[in-house]
């Protein structure tokens, strides 16, 4: 990116990270941020935040500066007094994602349960670093994700008479209706929760030999549970099937389009299977998982912290905000919010930052203004913007900018 050295007093150029894990696309990420995939590898996810583990660059004063650090050197100033003091750090993490293969199935503890099982373990010697920690930190993590295109999700358990259909319609989990009737959510989950890998490949092989060929000769759609049960095989060693192909019969399948939303709180079970979205979350990485994966698997830790509940998704648009452009997304989060600033031709946008704000441009280019200071902003540039600064957005063709703050 040019030009990052050209700093404003209150706001400042910031360079992400990106993560090259496997079940990322080639293309859309390193498009985004005009970078060439010569070696042909995954880009899944783009940071944009002062997660310790890979802070964003902030261009200030002809250097490169970790954010994290940045915003340590003046806490009140940089995030804002109430910030500050109710965090004392950013308290989010901002992210693009390109999901080219199914993610796990998780799900995430609330503060309370983070803290008691962050200690507990601290207590048994469980290494930060050990593959078979389940809390790194003390934090919970709620999460909303908008749709950058069409994108597929599981969310959550699934109305009981919708459930039962699914149980009653696939005959290799017919046996499990009984066991829902009387024992609900739980005792349907814990049940196949606690199944041997014997005993789930048992049972899902059958499933798999009579979906998959269905699946390749393109059958299935992908509202069927049974469309992602056998794409879930495609990267898969098929010898040991995964127990979390029993949730994907269990869970919601959703399909958002660009520029929805969904909210998913402590408690709710989910994966991303297929699209691009922008994610802002608390800043954690507690994640308690349920399927779908080669990683620990805490079948007691994820039955205390999963609600087992019918969810009735609820599809976020995005209400306007005031008339400058900007849609916020509304949620009970209270270390986030995520909202879209679209502009079109000779559209302005007049804000003042309440909290430390990052911007990111995904399609088009803008100028920002602050007093007499001025950036320019093309697609993938990404802005840090210090709290009471009034700034003003401006295109002059079309331009769509995602915002991440701390809600007032």
């Amino acid at each position: 990116m040019e030009g990052l050295e050209n700093n404003t007093k209150n706001i400042f150029r910031i360079e992400g990270v990106v993560q090259h894990y496997d079940w990322g696309g080639k293309s859309f990420i390193p498009n985004l941020l005009s970078e060439t995939n010569s070696t042909n590898i995954s880009y899944a996810e783009y940071w944009l935040g002062a997660h310790a583990k890979a802070p964003s660059m902030v261009k200030a004063h002809q250097k490169n500066i970790p954010l994290h650090i940045f915003l340590n050197q003046n806490l009140i100033e940089n995030l804002g007094a109430y910030v500050a003091n109710k965090f004392g750090k950013l308290p989010y993490l901002f992210k693009v994602l390109d999901v080219h293969k199914m993610l796990s199935i998780q799900v995430h503890p609330t503060i309370e349960a983070a803290e008691k099982g962050y200690e507990f373990e601290n207590k048994k010697g469980i290494p930060l670093a050990a593959k078979h920690r389940n809390y790194k930190d003390k934090n919970h993590k709620p999460e909303i994700m908008v749709a950058l295109s069409d994108f597929w999700l599981l969310h959550g358990f699934l109305e009981r008479t919708k459930l039962i259909t699914n149980l009653q319609e696939t005959k290799e989990l017919y046996f499990l209706l009984n066991t829902f009737l009387e024992k609900g959510y739980l005792g349907l989950y814990k049940k196949v929760m606690e199944f041997s890998q014997e005993e789930v490949n048992n049972i899902l092989k059958p499933l798999m030999d009579r979906i998959y060929p269905k699946f390749v000769a393109n059958k299935l759609e992908k509202s069927s549970p049974a469309y992602w049960a056998a794409k879930s095989l495609v990267h898969k060693d098929a010898q040991n099937i995964d127990k979390g192909i029993f949730s994907i019969f269990f869970f919601n399948i959703l399909q958002l389009s660009k520029g929805e939303a969904i909210f998913q709180d402590a408690g709710i079970p989910h994966a991303y299977l297929e699209g691009k979205n922008m994610e802002l979350m608390a800043n954690s990485d507690n994640v308690l998982r349920g399927g779908l994966t080669s990683k620990h698997i805490d079948v007691e830790e994820l039955l205390k912290n999963t609600r087992f509940e019918e969810t009735i998704p609820t599809i976020l648009c995005g209400n306007q905000y005031q008339d400058n452009g900007e849609f916020v997304y509304q949620t009970s989060a209270k270390d986030f919010e995520i909202t879209k600033i679209a502009l079109g031709s000779s559209g302005i946008h007049r804000s003042v930052s309440n909290s430390a704000e990052i911007l990111i441009v995904i399609e088009g280019s803008a100028t920002v203004t602050e007093n007499e200071n001025t950036l320019f902003l093309q697609k993938g540039h990404s802005i840090l913007i210090k709290p009471n600064t009034m700034y003003t957005l401006q295109t002059n063709a079309e331009v769509e900018i995602y915002k991440a703050r701390v809600p007032k």
